[in-house]
């Protein structure tokens, strides 16, 4: 009785690996023809995948193989593949089979505006299928935490491995999905219009969260119709006196009041929401408007979106594609405009054109949405709603522009930039970063570096090479040609700030608090072809060994952060 029982179990485990190895698969060709709107496809195949699922789960849940988890050595390998098998079914049944049925009514053709409107309702329709399934996997994430495979044979270890890793992707995609759903259609005026201001960053002259802000739109949405109705220049502003909101102590110590008193300015803080509630209030006063949120972008976005659109012409005349859209609006414009009002004009026309080419259903949906998917994840395109529901939603996402945010694996610091030329030779600046860790201590507190290279890459003669309006003709107390940024770095809370070295060389700098987050503020130089490298030190909390990221302005170029090699 024994032997057959024991062979009972055997058959039943190669049978349940086998569909568990038919059933995983199926998960990822489900998601490959929801994106290429094959609903029907994608139907068929989750049919098939809850088959093998619920198959595996029947062949590991009899009382033999129950009674079986209790023999020591083999019981906790059939435990896990048995929870393994539940933790599948469990996903096909309360995510796949959700999203699949939405997916089968919405056509992504369907989100491409229509005379400047997009139809909300397949949205409206698709978001209680997407809770469900965000609710599945976030529920299957804590499933999985509890399955003990420590003392499992290897294949059993890699399957919970795998299957961990492949939902732990899953949950953060619907995630985004989840919080999509839910709030473009407030967004896009389906309980009533809205009004919403655009701010255009220009990184030819760095701020924290990107650019300075030239030229500034209002947006208005009601019903999904989107339109554009209002263009001024950031000229058009006052300069007040006093900041038009009360600033928190440590921004106006890093920052400066001027942050909180110029329409230019309130982006050296990396912090979006204070930047859109003190560019609000700045509207608001200057145009008798409170606005619902405040939306931002910049023209390496703009290129993103070009590729969906194709080459659109300008009312100057100039063809605008995806490869010359970043020189012609952060190079050429200021050799062909010397006055400002004519590069603001020129900027908001670049962007209203852009606007009428996507609102008017001139973008290719997949494009348009993979061009708006890698915008967000750089932070180009930035979001804030004056409501708080709404807030919370974007919270903790991309678009919200908020301070690096660590997790139990990943350390993430921030490296702002703000420029101090008082120029535009944001172009000109190379920067090349790295993030390293090593454990000196007999406490284990590790060590951290963030390493931070700039270049002046502008040519010897810059001075006279280029136009005043870039180099500032040094009016703000900088050489022609040369460049001046203020870098802020930010350790995670609770770490210590053990300074910062220039070229291997200690020197002095601005420490400082922003909330919980240890900040090192400096200013570089740079006359043209100089490099530099500057070193961030910190001490961390507590013992660590998982990912280190940075979190960073986005920048013209844009560098892969490198790993660096840091000693005792």
């Amino acid at each position: 009785m024994i032997l057959v029982s024991v062979a009972w179990v055997g058959v039943r485990a190669l049978m349940a690996k086998a569909e568990l190895e038919s059933a995983i698969p199926l998960a990822s060709a489900v998601q490959d023809s929801v994106i290429s709107g094959d609903s029907n496809a994608a139907g068929s195949t989750a049919d098939r995948l809850v088959q093998h699922a619920a198959r595996a789960t029947a062949l590991t849940s009899d009382p033999i193989w129950r009674a079986f988890e209790a023999i020591p050595g083999l019981g906790q390998n059939l435990s896990a593949v048995r929870q393994v098998a539940a933790v599948v079914e469990d996903i096909a049944n309360d995510a796949v089979i959700p999203l699949t049925e939405a997916a089968g009514s919405i056509d992504i053709e369907g989100f491409k505006p229509t005379d400047g409107a997009i139809d909300v309702k397949p949205l409206v329709d698709a978001q209680p299928s997407v809770t469900l399934a965000a609710d599945a996997l976030s529920q299957a994430q804590e499933d999985i935490a509890m399955i003990d495979s420590s003392d499992s044979i290897s294949g059993v270890r890699d399957a919970v491995g795998q299957l961990r890793s492949a939902v732990d992707g899953a949950a953060l995609s619907i995630d985004s999905v989840d919080r999509a759903v839910r709030i473009l259609p407030a967004i896009l005026g389906v309980a009533g219009p809205r009004d919403y201001l655009v701010l255009f960053q220009n990184p030819a002259e760095l701020r924290a969260t990107g650019g300075i802000s030239g030229a500034v739109a209002l947006l208005h949405t009601d019903g999904g119709q989107i339109s554009m109705t209002q263009q001024v220049s950031s000229a058009e502003f006052d300069h007040y006196d006093a900041p038009v909101l009360a600033l928190p102590t440590e921004t106006r110590g890093i920052y400066g009041d001027i942050t909180g008193r110029f329409i230019q300015d309130v982006n050296l803080t990396p912090n979006f929401v204070q930047s859109a509630e003190l560019a609000q209030e700045m509207w608001r006063l200057q145009f008798g408007q409170e606005v619902s949120g405040v939306l931002s972008i910049d023209p390496v976005a703009l290129s993103y979106l070009l590729r969906a659109t194709g080459p659109i012409t300008l009312p100057t005349g100039d063809v605008m594609s995806s490869d010359n859209a970043v020189q012609l609006l952060l190079s050429d414009v200021y050799a062909r405009y010397p006055e400002t009002d004519e590069q603001d004009a020129f900027f908001a026309a670049a962007a209203a054109s852009v606007f009428s080419a996507v609102a008017g259903g001139d973008a290719e949906p997949i494009a348009l949405v993979e061009a708006l998917a890698r915008a967000g994840s750089e932070h180009r395109v930035l979001v804030w709603s004056s409501d708080d529901a709404e807030q919370s939603v974007l919270a903790d996402t991309t678009l919200a522009g908020g301070l690096p945010l660590s997790t139990e694996d990943t350390e993430r610091f921030g490296v702002y930039f703000n420029d101090a030329t008082g120029a535009k030779m944001g172009p000109f600046l190379d920067v090349q970063t790295a993030v390293g860790q090593a454990t000196c201590r007999d406490d284990r507190r590790p060590n951290y570096a963030v390493e931070v290279t700039l270049t002046n890459t502008a040519p010897v003669d810059a001075a006279t090479s280029l136009p005043g309006y870039v180099t500032a003709e040094g009016n703000f107390g900088v050489p022609m040609g040369s460049v001046k940024t203020i870098i802020s770095v930010y350790g995670a809370p609770n770490m210590e700030n053990l300074g910062l070295a220039r070229d291997g060389v200690d020197v002095g700098y601005h420490p400082a608090l922003d909330a919980t987050y240890p900040v090192s503020n400096v200013g570089i130089e740079l006359s043209p072809g100089e490099t530099t490298t500057i070193r961030f030190n910190w001490l961390g909390a507590a013992a660590f060994d998982g990912d280190l990221a940075l979190h960073m302005t986005p920048l013209i170029h844009m560098n892969e952060t490198q790993k660096l090699e840091i000693t005792c």
